[in-house]
């Protein structure tokens, strides 16, 4: 499984990547975390708000902060 978080740096950005690594942990999953902060690179997945998580090519959520009951509902799958 990747796992994209997308966002130029900002409180809310580091925050989702905390959570992402946090669910990583909490699932036992061996999902490889990229974390990318280049807004051409981020406009490039199409995505314009940010915060942004990106699981396996498909977008999952944008714009906002996910639980992590959320995330973890996602690498579930």
């Amino acid at each position: 499984m990747e796992i994209k978080v997308l966002g130029p740096g900002c409180s809310k950005c580091k925050k989702v990547e905390k959570i992402v690594k946090q669910a990583v942990a909490e699932t036992g999953s061996n999902a490889k975390i990229e974390k990318i902060t280049d807004l051409m690179e981020i406009a490039g997945y199409g995505v314009f708000n940010t915060p942004s998580i990106i699981i396996d090519g498909k977008i999952k959520f944008t714009g906002k902060v996910p639980s992590k009951k959320e995330v973890i509902s996602f690498l579930k799958g």
